[in-house]
């Protein structure tokens, strides 16, 4: 068992984490992974997330140690919060990846193809645009880019962008009038 006097109280070992003592950080690790460990347990569904969770509030303790300010004398209060929000963060991430995710049985209704066609040939009408304004439709229609973003990406002002995209939609659109009719 370690003498008392030589364990460092969680102030000093704060001190210490902030100055980048990588041996701090070994010491925190064994004094807090097991109660963090077990408070991940309680709030995390699967092992792999407890040791995520317990690596990454060790993390953050590391790279946020010189702006921590203890409330009390001991730094597990604030390592439990930061547990428990990070908890919350992974289960949003998991629950989008979940809502992002479709059946692998899932069958294309029967107007996709006309669609993907439709589609094809959009694409074959912007490609047929001069360069700079197929490259500015690309930014902004297809990859959804601001005209601010897409100004600043091809060196034009906002308005040029601006009025680009309105002659290019306009083209299209009398493109797919006629096809239409």
């Amino acid at each position: 068992m370690t003498d008392p006097e030589d364990r460092d109280d969680d102030a000093r070992l704060l001190v210490r984490l902030a100055l980048g003592d990588k041996a701090a950080l070994a010491v925190a690790f064994d004094r807090f992974a097991p109660t963090v460990t077990r408070y991940a347990w309680a709030i995390a569904p699967s092992r792999m997330d407890v040791e995520e969770l317990v690596q990454d509030t060790l993390l953050t303790l590391w790279q946020k140690a010189a702006t921590i300010k203890l409330p009390t004398e001991s730094l597990l209060p604030w390592l439990l919060v930061v547990c428990r929000n990070h908890a919350r963060n992974l289960r949003r991430r998991q629950a989008r990846a979940e809502s992002d995710s479709l059946p692998d049985d899932l069958e294309a209704p029967p107007a996709a193809e006309e669609a993907r066609e439709h589609l094809r040939w959009v694409r074959a009408e912007i490609d047929a645009l001069p360069t700079l304004d197929r490259r500015i439709c690309e930014l902004c229609l297809l990859e959804g880019r601001s005209y601010s973003e897409a100004a600043t990406i091809l060196g034009l002002s906002v308005g040029a962008v601006t009025k680009r995209v309105s002659r290019s939609r306009t083209r299209l659109k009398k493109a797919v009038m006629h096809d239409e009719h």
